[in-house]
């Protein structure tokens, strides 16, 4: 297996973002040097990993070469974002090519309490078409690939961003998460995946509209002290008056946690060995003092049709109002067969759409009803262990790929119909050294607490990083799942 890094010696080194603010504060690095080294670093592994959506190189370095009009705890850290939110100058492409791009005139609102932070845009990263695909395989574009190992798939709609903070190209991007595409990469690539609270940062106004609020906006890292700083910074600059402070998180929590532990989704059981590797971090759990308890799912299986009607509803209100939303060069043509098989699905069940998004509105019981007995539960992020390019084609059989795709994200999407917040750690690998991430979910407003645990986890099984030397017994190749 081979392992497509970037870490090196130069002024990124092998630190997160906080350690960049450090260097910076020492005066051991300017915010040139990091931009430079960036570029540097994304033009080594982009034409392996092809994460890139858009470069604006030339911005990054003169924003870093000046002063900052912005301030900010993360002040000239580089960062990338996902290339469907609005950001001034760039093109909001959405993870397809159906039309022509077009610079946005202005930030949007998420995009603006980000760069509020400092971070550094040195472009956009690639998505699923539309991010309805847990796997980012453009039939023109090609796919996002796993720096852990090209063959396999970065991991949900936010493929570029994961890729490239685990290859060490930055220390932090931007990501989000509409059925677990802050989680799903996080897994894929080992790394730090927290999707916040509904309403916890502020979104763009189609996100906004949306009858179930489903997505949320974040940020993938290689450390649990770099999401917790983002979040700390996210709130100076934007403060929910409706939920509770996360505030700054820098440590474990002494509280002994109730955790419930579930291999069970609404549609399968985790496959052997992610079941194994759940139940290896719920024996942890209980040597560190927590009280762990298995349960069931406590969903129930009406869960996976309404969800799906609402992810095809989305899509057919992007494709049905393309011209309109995107442009008079809008070529639905060019779509691909997972948004127009989406698309297809709703216009057939439009009638069942209002008892859908009723009955997604109400989910929050479930979990509510959890926290009468639990603090948070452990689940695995995915039902299976990260999956091959090609076994999300998005231009197979649209039932042969939902059905693939349902199968796969079997766990995540019940946090975007909650609102609550859930975070994917990287506290495992599989037999052939891919990342494992493990799900940690808790009701609403409670980051700080997910936080908590996290650290504690860190501390207790540092995860690996992919610039570890490989171990010997895996050097040779281990036995491969079949394709």
């Amino acid at each position: 297996m081979s392992h497509i890094s970037a870490f090196g010696d130069d002024a990124l080194g092998e630190h997160d973002a906080v350690g960049l603010v450090e260097e910076m504060r020492a005066g051991r690095v300017s915010s040139a040097d990091l931009i430079e080294a960036a570029v540097a670093r994304t033009e080594a592994v982009n034409p392996t990993l092809n994460g890139l959506a858009y470069e604006a190189f030339d911005r990054a370095h003169a924003r870093g070469a000046a002063p900052s009009p912005y301030g900010g705890f993360f002040d000239g850290v580089p960062t990338f974002v996902k290339d469907n939110v609005a950001v001034e100058g760039m093109p909001t492409m959405q993870g397809t090519d159906a039309w022509e791009p077009r610079p946005q005139r202005a930030n949007g609102d998420f995009a603006r309490a980000f760069f509020a932070t400092g971070l550094v845009a040195l472009g956009k990263t690639r998505l699923s078409e539309f991010g309805f695909s847990a796997s980012c395989e453009h039939p023109r574009l090609g796919p996002v690939r796993n720096p852990w190992n090209p063959d396999y798939t970065a991991g949900a709609s936010s493929s570029g961003s994961g890729a490239f903070v685990a290859a060490g190209v930055v220390p932090i991007a931007h990501a989000n998460d509409g059925g677990g595409s802050i989680r799903i990469p996080a897994s894929c690539n080992g790394l730090v995946g927290l999707k916040p609270s509904r309403g916890r940062l502020p979104q763009d106004r189609e996100l906004r509209m949306m009858p179930v609020r489903i997505v949320s906006d974040g940020v993938v890292t290689r450390s649990v002290r770099d999401t917790a700083a983002f979040y700390r910074e996210m709130e100076r600059v934007y403060r929910n008056p409706k939920l509770p402070p996360i505030g700054d998180v820098s440590r474990p929590g002494k509280q002994r946690l109730r955790i419930a532990v579930c291999t069970q989704s609404i549609t399968r059981d985790a496959d052997p060995e992610m079941r194994e590797l759940t139940l290896k971090t719920a024996s942890l759990l209980e040597e560190l003092g927590h009280r762990v308890t298995p349960i069931g799912n406590p969903v129930p299986a009406r869960f996976k049709d309404d969800f799906l009607l609402y992810w095809a509803f989305l899509a057919y209100a992007l494709v049905r109002g393309g011209q309109r939303n995107f442009g008079p060069s809008f070529d639905r043509d060019r779509l691909d067969h997972l948004t127009l098989g989406l698309e297809r699905h709703a216009g057939r069940n439009l009638y069942r759409l209002p008892v859908s998004i009723a009955r997604l509105a109400r989910t929050r019981r479930i979990t509510e009803r959890l926290a009468n007995s639990y603090d948070v539960v452990l689940m695995p992020t995915l039902a299976e262990p990260t999956l091959r390019i090609g076994e999300l084609d998005p231009m197979a059989d649209y039932q042969d790929i939902i059905d693939r795709l349902i199968d796969w994200v079997a766990f995540t999407p019940l946090q975007n119909a909650t609102g609550d917040p859930a975070i994917s750690l990287p506290l495992a690998q599989t037999a052939e050294g891919l990342p494992v991430g493990m799900m940690f979910s808790a009701t609403v407003g409670r980051e700080a607490r997910l936080l908590e645990l996290a650290y504690e986890l860190e501390e207790a099984r540092p995860w690996r990083r992919i610039q570890d030397p490989v171990p010997a017994n895996r050097r040779k190749g281990a036995q491969k799942r079949p394709k």
